[in-house]
């Protein structure tokens, strides 16, 4: 689990872009089974701490978006495991594109989502308009951002975004990643290699590397006991080692 937990409004300045960063890198380096990121507070994430971005010049902004993307989103896209964001209440900004970079978002009723860079002359560029023309289509996307307007989580749930919605989010999302890290980790990992083939090159790449990534599975103990078990003891008694 990844706890956001950096003051009343969880903002992001550079010591809590650096925590992450480290955080991530740990997940990297030691992959879970399965991964919740939530926060703690009243809020997700009131978003950046402008004075990140103050005084940089085109260079050093690029190089800002640049290490984002490759210590925080793509490595967060890329652990062999399911992961799940939790947004209890406002996210906004960096959060959102965070939680975007996760498989699976589930919101409480209360939470409210937003990319309003546009209040700084920004654009979101950690990912977030390519990410959300991917779960809810570019017109979508180029609304959202260009209003800069905050959606709510039965509105975003029924654009694609939010996949559920929880009176009780903590606890539906710790009970998600608790089943989902008792399943087949191996397996999940391959779903999220043929899944980003799809984003990469459509469905023609996605059929190409299928065959070879699914087909390893059989060799895997996930898929090995599980077999010997649903034959020997019927449905429902697979065991997965994540090996």
């Amino acid at each position: 689990m990844l706890t956001f937990d950096h003051g009343p409004l969880n903002l992001f300045d550079q010591a809590m872009f650096d925590a992450v960063v480290d955080n991530v890198a740990d997940l990297t380096a030691n992959p879970p089974r399965a991964v919740l990121l939530r926060s703690e507070g009243k809020v997700n994430s009131a978003g950046v701490d402008v004075h990140v971005f103050d005084g940089l010049s085109a260079q050093q902004g690029a190089d800002l978006w640049r290490q984002l993307f490759e210590d925080i989103a793509h490595p967060i896209e890329a652990l062999p495991c399911p992961v799940i964001y939790a947004a209890h209440g406002l996210t906004l900004t960096a959060a959102f594109e965070i939680s975007l970079a996760c498989d699976i978002i589930l919101a409480g009723p209360r939470a409210k989502f937003g990319l309003v860079e546009i209040v700084v002359g920004l654009t979101p560029s950690m990912g977030g308009p390519q990410r959300l023309a991917e779960r809810a289509g570019s017109g979508r996307a180029r609304e959202l951002v260009m209003t800069g307007d905050l959606y709510d989580a039965l509105t975003l749930k029924e654009w694609g975004v939010v996949n559920a919605v929880h009176d009780d989010v903590d606890t539906a999302a710790k009970a998600l990643t608790e089943r989902l890290a008792d399943g087949p980790t191996v397996a999940h990992a391959a779903t999220k290699k043929i899944v980003q083939a799809w984003r990469s090159g459509g469905i023609a790449h996605a059929d190409e590397i299928t065959s070879d990534v699914s087909g390893a599975l059989f060799e895997t103990e996930d898929l090995r006991g599980a077999v010997q078990s649903f034959l020997t003891n019927g449905p429902g008694k697979a065991t997965y080692s994540g090996k």
